[in-house]
């Protein structure tokens, strides 16, 4: 439910949104318990990741994902979701691509929140200056920021020069009009992908989270496959009847030094801060190495980790499929078609989730950070 390598991370939620935390602890044992029954059911997810839109205002180096336009959700028909989700109270991320690019992103996190529901929207914050006293007074939970270092490196990752100030610009604004309306609202957590562009220089990101007044500072290990890895993963795929190329553009060298990184961590981790820092997953010495010294790394070991996550989480894409997985095809339906609350557990996701329960995890999954969540 909550893996000792997450208590840290939990302990934060806890300490700071206490009625949060117990809902996600609450929600994670009826999981939990429903994936050791063997049914392929489970009790209605903690969380439901909408992704507004696959469009995006940036062209990072280390991103596998495909920014492209396509169909996206109105706000009426994102509206109509949120009312089916309310009836269970999920916890909602937002996220894209860009989700400040869909018009209706502002109305949506107040529609959410109209339904007491907690909302958190992962961004990459350029247009957070914009939009920043709709953010504040939406009542939105969280706001994770994906920032890569100090302006120079951030910047030359991003290939866009100026992004990073305009971002400062943007959360110092935050600040300010959660002080004028003496808000803790939202917290500010900023969000660091480890590359080989920037773990030699991830402390810089100390100061840019003081300066920014972040209430955290994560770092998220990088996600890669080996190519023989994913060729693995297609002999589920065809068993499930669905494919895995969403995964294609994460298949690449980290080229990344694990002695290095394991060096930053420790000396990153062992300073004092005004804010929460950790490292997901927080790996140990030798895992991490293997992790990026070792691209086969787990694809053996799998039989020892479990995937839980289809089910304590859901993803509903811009053209309203619902899935269980972030790079495979496998839907359970649309829910623009169909109510989520009847697509859950229909004969496709029971079908998925026992598939998955007798593998306990899938090839690919060893690269795929929610097998370190729950």
């Amino acid at each position: 439910m909550i893996p000792f390598i997450n208590v840290k991370r939990f302990l934060y939620k806890f300490l700071r949104q206490p009625s949060y935390a117990f809902r996600v602890l609450r929600k994670r044992a009826a999981a939990y318990l429903h994936y050791r029954t063997g049914s392929g059911r489970s009790s209605y997810p903690e969380s439901v990741t909408l992704f507004l839109t696959h469009r995006c205002n940036l062209r990072c180096f280390m991103c596998g994902q495909k920014h492209r336009a396509g169909r996206e959700l109105s706000l009426d028909n994102l509206k109509a979701i949120v009312d089916d989700l309310s009836s269970f109270r999920p916890n909602i991320t937002l996220f894209g691509g860009e989700p400040m690019l869909h018009e209706g992103c502002m109305d949506l996190i107040k529609y959410i929140k109209g339904k007491g529901m907690h909302c958190i929207m992962i961004t990459n914050a350029l247009l957070v200056e914009d939009h920043a006293k709709d953010i504040v007074e939406s009542g939105l939970d969280e706001l994770n920021v994906s920032l890569d270092g100090n302006a120079g490196i951030h910047d030359a990752i991003r290939a866009l020069p100026g992004a990073f100030n305009k971002i400062m610009a943007g959360l110092k604004k935050i600040r300010s009009l959660k002080s004028a309306a003496n808000s803790a609202k939202p917290l500010v957590n900023l969000q660091c992908t480890v590359s080989k562009y920037n773990y030699k220089n991830l402390e810089s990101l100390l100061d840019v989270a003081l300066e920014a007044s972040a209430d955290s500072l994560t770092f998220h290990n990088l996600i890669f496959l080996d190519r023989g890895t994913l060729e693995r993963q297609k002999e589920c795929d065809a068993i499930l009847g669905c494919a895995s190329d969403d995964w294609e553009g994460f298949v690449f060298e980290p080229e990344i030094e694990p002695e290095i990184l394991h060096e930053k961590i420790e000396k990153i981790l062992s300073g004092r801060h005004a804010f929460t820092v950790d490292f997901y997953p927080n790996f140990p010495r030798p895992a991490l190495i293997g992790y990026y010294g070792n691209p086969k790394a787990g694809s053996a070991g799998t039989s020892s980790k479990a995937c839980l996550s289809p089910w304590i989480a859901a993803y509903i894409f811009p053209d309203g499929e619902v899935k269980p997985c972030l790079n495979l095809s496998y839907s359970f339906g649309n829910a623009l078609k169909e109510r989520f609350t009847g697509l859950w557990n229909n004969d496709k996701a029971v079908k998925f989730r026992s598939f998955l329960k007798k593998k306990r995890a899938f090839p690919a999954c060893i690269r795929c950070t929610e097998l370190f969540r729950y």
